[in-house]
């Protein structure tokens, strides 16, 4: 058993995820209409990429992680409805191009602190999701901004027949087979396995980690019109709830914060576990203050259930 979840870590988020889908199902027969999947896929969009963004810093190893995904989403969803739109720039051509420069640009930057300063990752990512926190509080000012335009508009709900979201989350993970098609990713397990026998096997780990950290920017931006396009309005406070979910639908999804084993896949599963769980409290009518902590409870029983997984591939190994 074992040896069957270390090789498919994401596993037990499969498992939890298929479980909330029926419990859903049941509590709320219309939740699997086909008329309702455009819409729950877009409101799922931004849960998901901020879960696939956060991925590739864990995956790098060294304590690496980025707690600033989700104040780099709010902040980019508010510069779209703020300043953008209001002054003609609505365009996707110039849209979708400032989200990926602007997201893999904060993520490069990240990436750098961490890995040319030697800033800890935690340290490093906080006092840049204080930043950008900052920022988005600073752009909310007194009136919280809103806008869309025809093609946002189509994102939050479907092109043709391909729901918009699945578009948003079908991009992420193209650009992660793209990268699985380079020696990147298998430099990436590599440093996230053993930096130091990575290094002296020719890998250049700091340019792996930065790389890393620039991808998850990239992902992030892609969240933040994905958050755009459903919200239609920026709003500040969004930035922390992101964070949280993104953690613990990646350490959910079987990815281990030691860096040593994780996929995209576990994280895209995870997210999902997170966004059913949501919506299954809500159809139980459970206080939205209750969320938080049972997000946190969550966090800790994954965080759990990896270091018993990898205990026991180590006694197994001994």
């Amino acid at each position: 058993m074992t040896r069957f979840l270390r090789s498919r870590p994401y596993a037990f988020a499969l498992a939890v995820f298929v479980a909330l889908l029926i419990a859903n199902i049941v509590a709320q027969p219309r939740f699997a209409s086909p008329s309702n999947w455009a819409e729950t896929l877009a409101i799922f969009a931004p849960f998901a990429i901020a879960a696939l963004a956060s991925t590739p810093a864990i995956m790098s190893g060294g304590g690496g992680i980025d707690i600033s995904i989700g104040p780099l989403m709010t902040v980019i969803d508010m510069v779209i409805v703020a300043d953008l739109l209001p002054h003609g720039l609505g365009s996707v051509w110039i849209v979708v191009p400032f989200c990926l420069v602007a997201g893999a640009t904060v993520g490069a930057l990240n990436g750098t602190l961490v890995t040319v300063l030697r800033f800890q990752p935690v340290v490093a990512t906080l006092c840049m999701n204080f930043i950008l926190t900052g920022l988005a509080t600073q752009i909310e000012g007194a009136t919280t901004p809103q806008g869309s335009t025809w093609w946002t508009n189509d994102l939050a709900n479907s092109f043709g027949p391909i729901p918009g979201g699945l578009i948003s989350i079908g991009f992420v993970l193209l650009v992660w087979l793209a990268l699985s098609r380079t020696a990147y990713l298998r430099n990436l397990y590599a440093t996230g396995g053993d930096d130091a026998t990575a290094f002296s096997a020719g890998v250049d780990v700091t340019r792996v980690r930065v790389y890393a950290y620039a991808t998850g920017g990239l992902f992030a931006g892609v969240g933040g019109l994905a958050l755009m396009a459903v919200l239609r309005e920026g709003e500040a406070g969004d930035a922390t709830m992101y964070t949280l979910v993104a953690l613990a639908a990646v350490a959910l999804g079987g990815t281990a914060f030691t860096g040593k084993r994780g996929s995209l896949i576990g994280s895209l599963f995870g997210a999902g576990c997170m966004y059913l769980i949501t919506n299954v409290l809500s159809a139980a009518r459970v206080p939205d203050t209750w969320t938080d902590a049972i997000y946190g409870a969550l966090l800790i029983i994954a965080v759990i259930f990896g270091a018993g997984l990898a205990s026991a591939t180590q006694a197994r190994t001994a």
